[in-house]
C-alpha cells in the first residue's frame, strides 16, 4: 500500500531544472483554492484572462470534460495546454500531465501558479522532502494539476499513489514520443499504455504538434486510444517567415551571413541557432560572443551545471541567442523567440517544423532562417546509412531526408509544400516565405547535368564533388594528373560554369536522387539508375539557379515593428517602461519575464492604455489572479508615462 512517509529515491528525468519548479506554493493567492466554476468559458476568462477560445479548443475541452478520450494535433503556440488545463480545473480531482522535460514542467507550473492554479511537479530535481510534500498534497486533494515525467509515472509507487487519488484526467504531452522512432528519445512513453489498463474510467488526452499520418496511427495503437476523438488542427503558423538559402552559393561564410541576419533583422532579440555537431555549436557561440552578441552554447557534451546555467539565462534574460544541437528546445515555453536559424540541414520535415515552431509562440512575427549545403546532404546520408538501425528504419529515415531536401530545393511556395507534407492544404501561396517574396529563377540544366553525370561515370564513381568540379573546370593539378583525369573527355568541358554553380548542380542532382553518396567509401558519388534517361537524352531537367545572396535591407525588430505600425514616441516609451516593470517583478520572483505577462499582453496595454482595474481586466492575458497581484503596479506605470 502507498505510504506517504516512505523514502522516495529520485529517478532520472529528462532535461535540466533551472531553479525549483516543483515545491508547493508558499504564498497562496486568493485563487489558491482553485476556480470556483466548472464553466470552461468562465475559467478561460477569470483564470487565464482570455476572452474567447481559438480553433478547436472548446470542442476538445467539452469532449474531455464529458469523460471522453482525445488525440489532439495542434501546432506549437496553438494553445494545446489549455485543452487539458481547463478540463482539469472543471472536473473533480487533479489533472495528471505526463511531461518529458523538467524545464517544460517548470515553465508550466510557474505560469499556472501566477494565474492562481494549484500546480506542482514530481521530478528527480526535487529533494526527497519536497517530493513527499507534493505527494501528500496530491493525496489530500489539494492540487489542481501535477506534472510528472514518464519515468516516474510508471513506477509502481506512483501508480499506487494515483489509485488513491481522484484523477480528473491524464494528459500525455509530446505524444509522438510513443511512435516507433520517437521513443528513442524517451522509451518510457511506450509503457504509458498502463494508464488505460489501470484507470479505465479516467479520460486521456494525447497531444503533439508534430505527427504525420503513420505516427498518429501509432499513437492511437500504443496508447489504447482507438475510441478517442481526433482533433487535427491546421499546421499553419502564418506569423513565421520561412527562408532557406544555400551556404555554398557565395555571399560570405555561413557565420558571417548569420551575424548579418541577426544584426540587421533581430538586434537585441532572443533566438535559437541550431548546428549539427557539438563542435560547431561551441565554435559559433564563441564567435558570435566575440562579435558583441550574448550567445551561449547548449549540447549534451557540456556539464549539466553549465547547461542549466545557460538555459536559465536564455529563459530569464532578454536578447540571448542560444546556439544548440537539437537536444535543446522541446522543453522551452519561451513565447518571444524571434528567430530560429539552422546552419545545417535538419534530417526530416518533422524536425524542421518542430524546431522552427519554437519561434513566435506569442503570435508576433518570427523568422525561420536556414543555410544548408552539399556537405550537409552527404553527411546526413552517411550518418543514416552507417547507423546500426534496421533496414526498415533506414528506409523510413531515407524518405524523410529526401522530403526535407525537396522542401529546400523547390521553387514554389515553401509553406504550401510544408503543410502538404502533413496533409494540410493551403489553396494559395502564402506570400510570407522566400520563394513567394523573391521567386527563384530556374533554368534548363539538361546539358550541364549530363556533363556532371558523365564525369561521375568516367572517373569511376568514387570521387567527391570537389574533385569532380576540378575535372569539369579543367584544373590541371597534381591530383588530377595523378589519376590521369586530365586525359578524360570530360576534362575542362565545364570551364564556363563557376565552381559554386557546379556545386549547386551536384547538390540538386543528389537531392533529386540522380546521384547517390557512397557511404561505404569516402563519400564519393555514384550514378543512380534513375539517371540513365537523362544521360541518354531521353529526359530533361530544370534546376534552381544559384543566386548570389544580396544583403537585405534592415528589417526592424519585432517590438520596433509594433512601434512603427501602432506606436508613437510616447507609446514606445510606455512599452519600454512596461517591459522594465515586468523585468523587475520577474527578477524578484526568479521567474522568466513572460511568466508575468507575454509581449502580446504588454502590447495591448500600450494600445488600450487602461487607467482602472476594470479596464485592465479587459486586456487579453490578465486573469483574476494576475489582476490582483500585478494590476496596481502596471497601472502605476501607465499613469506615470501618460502623466495622469
Amino acid at each position: 500500500m502507498w505510504n506517504p512517509d516512505e523514502e522516495t529515491l529520485p529517478t532520472p528525468d529528462g532535461g535540466v531544472s533551472p531553479g525549483d519548479a516543483s515545491a508547493l506554493p508558499s504564498e497562496p493567492s486568493s485563487a489558491a483554492s482553485g476556480p470556483a466554476s466548472d464553466d470552461p468559458q468562465r475559467i478561460l476568462a477569470e483564470v487565464f484572462g482570455y476572452p474567447s477560445f481559438r480553433g478547436a479548443q472548446r470542442a476538445i475541452i467539452d469532449c474531455v470534460i464529458g469523460g471522453d478520450d482525445a488525440l489532439v494535433l495542434m501546432p506549437t503556440g496553438g494553445g494545446k495546454s489549455l485543452c487539458y488545463q481547463i478540463p482539469a480545473l472543471a472536473r473533480p480531482g487533479c489533472g495528471v500531465v505526463v511531461s518529458p522535460l523538467i524545464a517544460l514542467m517548470q515553465d508550466q507550473v510557474a505560469a499556472l501558479r501566477q494565474s492562481g492554479v494549484r500546480a506542482a511537479a514530481l521530478n528527480s530535481a526535487q529533494p526527497a522532502a519536497d517530493i513527499r510534500a507534493t505527494e501528500r498534497a496530491l493525496a489530500a486533494g489539494e492540487l489542481d494539476l501535477v506534472y510528472i515525467a514518464p519515468e516516474r509515472l510508471v513506477l509502481p509507487r506512483t501508480l499506487e499513489l494515483l489509485e488513491h487519488c481522484v484523477i480528473a484526467l491524464f494528459a500525455i504531452d509530446e505524444a509522438h514520443c510513443v511512435s516507433q522512432w520517437g521513443h528513442d528519445f524517451r522509451p518510457e512513453y511506450i509503457q504509458l499504455s498502463v494508464l488505460a489498463e489501470r484507470f479505465p474510467n479516467v479520460p486521456r488526452l494525447a497531444l503533439t504538434a508534430t505527427a504525420d499520418g503513420p505516427t498518429r496511427r501509432e499513437i492511437v495503437s500504443r496508447l489504447g486510444l482507438s475510441g478517442a476523438r481526433q482533433f487535427i488542427s491546421r499546421f499553419d503558423r502564418p506569423n513565421i517567415r520561412y527562408r532557406i538559402a544555400q551556404s555554398d552559393a557565395g555571399g560570405g561564410s555561413a557565420r558571417n551571413r548569420l551575424l548579418r541576419f541577426i544584426q540587421d533583422e533581430h538586434p537585441g532579440e532572443a533566438g535559437i541557432v541550431y548546428c549539427l555537431s557539438r563542435k560547431r555549436v561551441d565554435a559559433i557561440a564563441d564567435w558570435l560572443s566575440s562579435q558583441g552578441l550574448v550567445a551561449l552554447p547548449y549540447h549534451a557534451g557540456l556539464a549539466s551545471a553549465e547547461r542549466e546555467r545557460n538555459q536559465t539565462r536564455f529563459l530569464k534574460e532578454e536578447g540571448v541567442v542560444m546556439v544548440a544541437t537539437i537536444a535543446f528546445g522541446m522543453g522551452i515555453d519561451k513565447p518571444n523567440v524571434r528567430f530560429v536559424a539552422h546552419l545545417n540541414l535538419p534530417k526530416s520535415v518533422e524536425a524542421y517544423y518542430q524546431e522552427t515552431g519554437r519561434g513566435g509562440r506569442d503570435g508576433l512575427p518570427a523568422d525561420a532562417w536556414m543555410l544548408y549545403g552539399l556537405q550537409d546532404v552527404i553527411t546526413l546520408r552517411q550518418m543514416l546509412e552507417q547507423s546500426t538501425a534496421d533496414d526498415g528504419h533506414k528506409r523510413v529515415e531515407r524518405h524523410k531526408l529526401e522530403a526535407m531536401l525537396g522542401l529546400c530545393e523547390l521553387t514554389t511556395c515553401r509553406r504550401q509544400a510544408l503543410l502538404a507534407y502533413f496533409d494540410d492544404e493551403l489553396p494559395d501561396p502564402c506570400g510570407n516565405c522566400d520563394t513567394c517574396l523573391d521567386p527563384p529563377a530556374t533554368w534548363d540544366a539538361t546539358v550541364p547535368a549530363q556533363k556532371a553525370l558523365s564525369c561521375v561515370y568516367r572517373t569511376g564513381e568514387r570521387f567527391g564533388v570537389n574533385h569532380l568540379v576540378d575535372v569539369l573546370r579543367g584544373r590541371d593539378n597534381e591530383r588530377i594528373r595523378g589519376f590521369g583525369h586530365h586525359q578524360l573527355s570530360t576534362f575542362g568541358i565545364g570551364a564556363d560554369i563557376e565552381t559554386n554553380e557546379w556545386r549547386g548542380i551536384f547538390r540538386q542532382l543528389i537531392a533529386r536522387g540522380l546521384l547517390r553518396v557512397d557511404v561505404e567509401g569516402y563519400g564519393g558519388l555514384k550514378l543512380d539508375a534513375s539517371s540513365r534517361p537523362l544521360l541518354r537524352g531521353e529526359a530533361t531537367v530544370h534546376l534552381r539557379r544559384e543566386a548570389k545572396p544580396v544583403r537585405p535591407a534592415r528589417r526592424p525588430s519585432s517590438h520596433t515593428r509594433i512601434a512603427a505600425e501602432d506606436f508613437d514616441i510616447a507609446d514606445q516609451a510606455l512599452w519600454e517602461a512596461l517591459r522594465a516593470c515586468r523585468r523587475r517583478l520577474a527578477d524578484a520572483q526568479g521567474v522568466p519575464p513572460y511568466v508575468i505577462f507575454h509581449d502580446a499582453t504588454l502590447s495591448e496595454m500600450v494600445q488600450l492604455a487602461p487607467t482602472t482595474l476594470e479596464q485592465m481586466a479587459a486586456v487579453s492575458g490578465v486573469g483574476v489572479a494576475k489582476l490582483e497581484r500585478y494590476g496596481d503596479e502596471f497601472l502605476a506605470v501607465i499613469r506615470l508615462q501618460l502623466d495622469i
